[in-house]
């Protein structure tokens, strides 16, 4: 397996993993956004013959006009199933955020993750240090909640 940064021409391999793993979809617009926009935040796993089996696609929030606070965003992650266990999504999420740090000078990272995905919010919390900072009611399109996960990135500067 080969983890790299995504490209424009993975954008493809990235949404059908989307599709097959996860109940939110996004228009094909925002994955070239994100991949055109934060080129260096976005990262695939590969498998031998170059297949997508993973990827993370990641933006820095522009909510803020204090750079003080900036901080990234973890928009979707997902790892095919026949890959999971191996440490794939935890790679994903860590070459992600050392490049929010390194480049951009991020405080911090958050998330949502569906309040009843255990798996992912185990991953989050105990694997990663993410923390639940906050839950949004009925966040996700058919009517379920999140818990807001934020994890504090270590910067070097």
């Amino acid at each position: 397996m080969n983890v790299r940064l995504a490209r424009a021409e993975d954008v493809a391999g990235m949404q059908q993993a989307n599709l097959v793993n996860l109940p939110e979809n996004y228009h094909i617009r925002l994955w070239i956004y994100h991949i055109i926009t934060w080129p260096q935040l976005s990262f695939v796993a590969e498998d031998s013959k170059g297949r997508i089996i993973g990827y993370v696609l990641a933006k820095i929030d522009e909510e803020s006009e204090d750079t003080s606070d900036i901080h990234g965003h973890i928009n979707s992650i997902s790892v095919m199933r026949s890959y999971r266990r191996l440490g794939l999504a935890k790679k994903l999420m860590q070459l992600s955020q050392e490049a929010m740090t390194s480049i951009h000078k991020a405080k911090y990272v958050s998330l949502h993750v569906r309040a009843t995905n255990k798996a992912a919010i185990g991953l989050y919390k105990d694997t990663l240090g993410f923390q639940i900072a906050d839950t949004e009611k009925g966040y996700y399109a058919d009517g379920e909640d999140a818990y807001v996960m934020r994890l504090n990135l270590k910067n070097e500067s």
